[in-house]
């Protein structure tokens, strides 16, 4: 069982940056698919980045590429998601989100939510232009 707590979320300008964190506890494994989902009001739950621990391979959205980094710190069980370049459009529910399940998606960690087990309660990004 893992149990996640994102923080790190609030309200930013157009333009302005966030990072996000992801703390996890209880049994999180050395090999592991770590995401990041969005979902904003009356659209669907999008995963944003994943990453593949140990070897870090990581995935982006198209929505987000070049403007998010997602990364995380093993040793602390704490996984980020650095988001620059935020627009309106960026404004949302984010969760993390972990799989003791490895599934891959030409080389990378899925970004389907219906592969991950553990969630965090979610954090919320409002961008306002």
């Amino acid at each position: 069982q893992v149990h996640m707590v994102e923080s790190g979320g609030g309200s930013v300008q157009a333009g302005g940056s966030l990072r996000l964190s992801c703390t996890a506890s209880g049994s999180p494994s050395p090999r592991m698919c770590l995401a990041w989902f969005r979902q904003a009001p009356g659209k669907e739950r999008e995963g944003v980045a994943s990453i593949y621990r140990p070897a870090g391979a990581t995935d982006y959205a198209d929505s987000v590429k070049g403007r998010f980094t997602i990364s995380e710190d093993p040793f602390e069980n704490t996984l980020y998601l650095q988001m620059n370049g935020l627009n309106a459009e960026d404004s949302a529910m984010y969760y993390c989100a972990a799989s003791p399940r490895v599934l891959f998606v030409r080389g990378a960690c899925s970004r389907t939510s219906t592969n991950y087990d553990y969630w965090g309660q979610g954090t919320q990004v409002t961008v306002s232009s």
